[in-house]
């Protein structure tokens, strides 16, 4: 009983740990810019999705390639998760700051276009979406640069984008009657892949009769990782010391000559990029699918509103507990373990299941914020009444 409840709790780590990676970026953005993205679930979804691609390549080169996947999988997510970021940020959020309604209508709805790109997306897609970004953006950029067509900038963006669209259309179109299924056939589909580990994490480790797969270690180890890496980007490099003063006060900072869209990009990115690196550790812990991000998001925004906004330790200790119990919850560990108290046995059977478990977990959070509205380190200081 007790070697299966620590085990438990184990597991429960481990997805906390991968709660915590998602939650990391999602506090850095929602406490320096107070939007509520609603995307970042896809994000987590096409760092995963990275993954899968990483590892099949390296699994067509073989050898040793096969057996590094993971790290250069890790490098792939963030930089690629960190990349739509960045784009997201330039051509959505930036429009809607201090609108935060309009920020999560507008970032629900990319996730929903993120979830049907992926169930589509093909050679052909992809063709089109560079061809098009070519063509009408490089066309912009020569609009810039031609001053004496500032004043009918408006009719030309206009021409512009109908003669992008329509070029982009019509080479699609040959492309598609000439190459057929070779270039519709979608990449991903809607059902879930699987990610296979490296051989040396396929295994475990037994500790004093606990049985620990070296794939959950390794995500523990990467989180840590993450943790401290980000500590010491805010607290000692040159960009976190901008991306900390804007946080407390966006104003002042302005006006000591702090570029504050810049340092929004920035940390936008960034926490995008974060968000890839959870979906690669998602990737080791079970199939990953178009609702992948779905299955995590909530969990992720509880984590940033009971461990406090903004705040390092409150995000590890609310990621830890609420990974942690949800997993006790839902595997029946509590009502095994409660099997002698028959109230509480037949309580917690009843939320064994891992939907009901979050609805519990959810409740227990309601009740904590009654208790706590701040979270449990809650921001202190005047810009907070701001």
């Amino acid at each position: 009983m007790l070697t299966g409840f620590l085990e438990a709790v184990f597991n429960g780590v481990s997805i906390g740990a991968v709660l915590l990676i998602a939650a990391l970026g999602l506090a850095i953005i929602f406490g320096l810019m107070g939007v509520i993205n609603m995307a970042h679930g896809e994000l987590m979804m096409f760092g995963a999705y990275t993954t899968f691609v990483v590892q099949n390549v390296c699994k067509q080169l073989g050898g040793v390639w096969f057996e590094v996947y993971i790290f250069l999988a890790l490098i792939t997510a963030f930089v690629f998760t960190a990349g739509v970021g960045l784009v997201l940020e330039k051509s959505v959020i930036r429009y809607l700051y201090g609108r935060p309604l309009e920020t999560l209508l507008a970032t629900w709805g990319v996730s929903l276009i993120f979830q049907q790109f992926v169930r589509s997306v093909n050679l052909l897609l992809v063709i089109g979406m560079v061809l098009f970004s070519v063509l009408f953006f490089g066309g912009l950029w020569i609009l810039n640069s031609r001053h004496n067509l500032q004043k009918i900038r408006n009719w030309v963006v206009g021409v512009l984008l109908f003669l992008s669209l329509g070029l982009t259309i019509t080479i699609c179109n040959l492309l598609s009657k000439i190459y057929q299924q070779s270039v519709t056939l979608p990449w991903f589909g809607a059902q879930n892949v699987d990610v296979t580990a490296p051989s040396w994490l396929q295994s475990g480790v037994s500790l004093a009769g606990l049985q620990l797969p070296y794939a959950r270690l390794f995500i523990i180890v990467l989180t840590i990782i993450c943790v401290g890496g980000i500590y010491l980007f805010l607290q000692r490099s040159h960009w976190g010391l901008r991306i900390r003063a804007v946080t407390q006060n966006r104003s002042m900072s302005a006006c000591l000559g702090i570029p504050t869209q810049k340092v929004d990009a920035i940390t936008f990115a960034l926490g995008s990029g974060l968000a890839g690196v959870a979906g690669c550790a998602i990737s080791l812990l079970g199939s990953v699918g178009p609702n992948t991000g779905q299955n995590y998001i909530i969990d992720t925004f509880m984590v940033v509103v009971v461990g406090g906004v903004g705040n390092l330790a409150g995000t590890i200790l609310a990621a830890l507990g609420i990974g942690t119990i949800n997993y006790l919850i839902g595997s029946g560990t509590l009502a095994l373990l409660l099997v002698s108290v028959k109230p509480l046995a037949d309580l917690f059977s009843f939320f064994a299941t891992t939907s009901m478990a979050k609805v519990m977990v959810f409740a227990l959070i309601i009740v904590f914020l009654q208790w706590k509205p701040g979270g449990i380190f809650p921001q202190k200081g005047r810009h907070v009444d701001v």
